[in-house]
């Protein structure tokens, strides 16, 4: 009788008990696996909210110019992108990506400001657009696939992670002078110093554009540069505008400086028969700044030059040996631009 109870006990305990204890095991590992999952999928949905949320931080810094319409100059097209997409094209093609982080956060926001003053104060200038893409008329853009492809392979991913750093941190930031957008123009390479606009362009000087000095840019490529003309060059290059232009070489000073501006750039300058403005001489000749020197040479007439670009405003290479040196992109900007503010728009 004792065995059948038994026997009777071990087919209840097979047939239930340890069904049930595996059941419950399974199940604890099942509830462990689903956490995992729902870790996993929370880990995915932040990391989405996050990349959204840095693609469209303009939608929240911006109470206006959220979105800026570009002319392509070639295509003679129109193009509405979001101002920090616009922006990433803007930085990428006017500054190299290996300078320093706090130089190219200083790109973007000069580059966004002087988007937003063109805004405010030139909307006939391109008709229906805002801004146009040509760097001779207002910025070089370039798109984000044209501009991956010229960098190489291995510095596509690092490089362009620096510009989207430097649009998103400063999102929103311009700028200011008595409140408003300021002019914000820039530059290559000022050979030593800035200059005043007015001995750029004429007119009238702006308060946040005074000539400063700037140091470390001996050390790129841009500072220095010379153009060798024969002299039946020379004479041709300023015949184009100058059809009246008569030099003779015997006389001691038939090519003399005259005066020097602020920013030690020529202001103006005796050639022959000609009294020439430094400017006009660095675009008649195709010189890389109006900072230079003159040499007769026998039969050359040798053009020594300094810095490269118009001189007025930031210096790209002078903020990038700025943020060697440690200043942050604050620091560059009021180094460049007289007594102003920088603000969120």
């Amino acid at each position: 009788m004792r065995k059948i109870i038994l026997i009777a006990l071990m087919i209840v305990l097979v047939t239930f008990v340890i069904p049930i204890a595996f059941t419950k095991k399974f199940e604890v590992k099942q509830v462990a696996s689903n956490e995992g999952q729902q870790e996993n999928m929370e880990s995915l949905e932040n990391e989405k909210t996050e990349n959204a949320e840095a693609l469209n931080v303009e939608q929240n810094a911006y109470t206006n110019h959220a979105t800026i319409k570009l002319l392509h100059k070639k295509e003679n097209t129109i193009e509405e992108l979001n101002m920090e997409e616009y922006l990433l094209g803007v930085v990428s093609a006017e500054m190299p990506a290996n300078f320093e982080q706090e130089a190219l956060k200083a790109q973007a926001t000069v580059a966004r400001t002087y988007t937003v003053y063109m805004i405010e104060n030139s909307k006939e200038k391109h008709g229906e657009a805002d801004i146009c893409d040509d760097s001779t008329c207002c910025q070089a853009w370039i798109s984000k696939e044209d501009r991956l492809a010229r960098w190489e392979e291995n510095e596509r991913e690092n490089n362009w992670k620096k510009i989207e750093d430097a649009v998103y941190t400063t999102s929103g930031r311009i700028i200011t002078y008595d409140g408003k957008a300021i002019d914000a123009f820039f530059h290559s390479n000022s050979g030593g110093k800035t200059e005043e606009v007015s001995n750029v362009w004429g007119g009238t000087d702006l308060p946040y554009l005074q000539s400063v000095e700037t140091s470390g840019e001996d050390a790129y490529s841009q500072y220095q540069s010379e153009v060798i003309l024969t002299k039946s060059e020379f004479e041709n290059k300023i015949r184009e505008k100058h059809s009246d232009f008569s030099i003779n070489y015997d006389e001691s000073e038939c090519i003399k400086v005259m005066e020097y501006t602020e920013g030690n750039r020529v202001k103006t300058i005796k050639i022959g028969n000609l009294e020439l403005s430094g400017v006009e001489v660095r675009t008649l000749l195709g010189l890389r700044s109006a900072n230079f020197m003159v040499e007769i040479d026998n039969d050359n007439i040798k053009f020594s030059v300094k810095g490269y670009g118009h001189g007025v405003g930031m210096s790209q290479t002078g903020a990038d040996s700025m943020a060697k040196e440690g200043s942050n992109y604050e620091e560059i900007i009021k180094h460049y631009y007289s007594g102003v503010e920088i603000n969120n728009l």
